[in-house]
């Protein structure tokens, strides 16, 4: 194992020996090439670069307290890439394919695989892109796909601590039938501005209203909204939210805790009325909102009147992490040891 100083690692780039690469050419996917080059020679017509055609996930490898490496639901994450690629009209990539390549790069990266007790992880890029090139709009001929890995600590400095988002009603993340659903670049480039103008302004995170009417809650930043209240866990649905593996799994949870869980259109004056609230995602797993202010209308939703994330949030957090590090009962079947 590298000798780095885990405990203490940001969540950002950093090199690692190999990634892992798979390439579409001909109507059918190739062999599994194994790379120590960070670099991609890309042609410059390629439709990645001109017309978007591109598409990334996000998982984590756990080094874990007995010792195994486990990732946690990889097969969500193919599923979900197959979607986007129907979505932008590039060649669906098998689930064996994708976890298997998932596989590899873990155990060829084991030594950038932080320690346990360090709270860090080993953070997995899987990425598509068209490398074909074109000059009209259309979708390429050739693809490539490929897996990086890096380690990373915490994805917010504070780690499970409360924070207070910022409505911005003069951005919208996604159109309600446009790329909203898939995990596309491109809805990550429309929200970069909102994020700077969030964090001018001294919040965390920016937080969104449906493109639409600017009458409901759609996401935080990069991550889904959930809201707690009566035993009840509730989370927007719309045609314009990234499906959350994590958010998935968190829903499914509050079930096996005997909570009910409310998936609907959640009016922005219902914030007024929940005990507890955060985003999710599989950077931070919860971040837990502390406030959320709409400043253009003058109205703040204050979530955690103490400041401190709420009980459920902390319990559905804990056991999440602890499925994760292999320490609870996976009875879902999430993990997959990858490493023993």
């Amino acid at each position: 194992m590298k000798n780095l100083d885990w405990a203490n690692l940001s969540f950002g780039y950093m090199p690692t020996d190999y990634n892992v690469r798979c390439y579409y050419r001909n109507g059918k996917w190739g062999e599994i090439e194994v790379s120590s080059d960070e670099y991609i020679k890309l042609h410059m017509a390629a439709t990645s670069l001109h017309y978007g055609q591109e598409a990334f996930e996000g998982l984590k490898a756990y080094r874990c307290p007995d010792g195994k490496v486990r990732v946690f639901r990889m097969e969500e994450n193919a599923a979900r890439l197959q979607s986007t690629c129907r979505g932008i009209l590039m060649p669906e990539l098998p689930t064996e394919l994708f976890c298997e390549m998932v596989k590899k790069v873990v155990r060829l990266n084991q030594e950038w695989i932080p320690t346990y007790e360090s709270g860090a992880t080993l953070y997995i890029r899987p990425l598509l892109i068209g490398t074909g090139p074109q000059v009209g709009v259309r979708p390429a001929n050739e693809y490539l796909f490929l897996i990086l890995v890096t380690p990373v600590g915490p994805y917010f400095k504070g780690g499970f601590s409360t924070n207070p988002y910022v409505i911005m009603r003069d951005h919208d993340r996604a159109a309600p039938l446009g790329t909203g659903i898939y995990k596309v670049g491109g809805n990550y480039a429309a929200s970069l501005l909102a994020n700077k103008k969030a964090h001018d302004l001294g919040y965390a995170c920016e937080f969104y209203l449906d493109a639409k009417e600017k009458k409901y809650i759609d996401e935080c930043g990069a991550a889904n909204f959930f809201g707690i209240k009566n035993n009840t866990y509730v989370t927007p649905k719309s045609t314009s939210i990234l499906p959350s593996i994590t958010n998935k799994s968190l829903m499914q949870l509050a079930e096996d805790f005997g909570m009910k869980v409310e998936r609907r259109p959640i009016p922005e004056e219902e914030l007024a009325t929940f005990e507890e609230a955060g985003a999710c995602g599989t950077a931070a797993v919860i971040s837990p909102i502390s406030r959320i202010d709409d400043v253009e209308t003058g109205k703040s939703y204050v979530i955690s009147k103490d400041g401190k994330p709420g009980p459920i949030s902390e319990k559905l957090y804990t056991h999440l992490r602890n499925i994760q590090y292999g320490v609870a009962e996976d009875k879902h079947g999430w993990t997959t040891v990858v490493i023993d």
